[in-house]
């Protein structure tokens, strides 16, 4: 595929990430907003694998992309655990 088409997939990609902040900031409650941080940062991790096809060092942004990926994975495991015991808390 030639960098034009991986342009226009980084652009869609951008476009995604902006509405993703979008509804991070509007969300009425926690449980949303995590849910849209965890889509925003899927959305980086592609155009993390998108410019490293740019910029045809794939192998190098794959290792980038995916060490993202683990961060956001238990970032947001981290977050849901913490508000199930908060509420929990709250509940007794």
């Amino acid at each position: 595929m030639s960098g034009g088409v991986f342009g226009i997939v980084a652009a869609a990609l951008t476009a995604l990430i902006a509405m993703g902040m979008i509804r991070l900031f509007i969300a009425q409650t926690v449980y949303d907003r995590i849910l849209a941080a965890g889509m925003v940062g899927t959305n980086v991790v592609a155009l993390i694998v998108a410019v490293g096809f740019v910029y045809e060092r794939p192998d190098m942004f794959v290792d980038l992309a995916l060490t993202y990926a683990l961060l956001n994975f238990i970032g947001t495991v981290a977050a849901a655990k913490y508000l199930a015991r908060r509420s929990k808390e709250e509940g007794e």
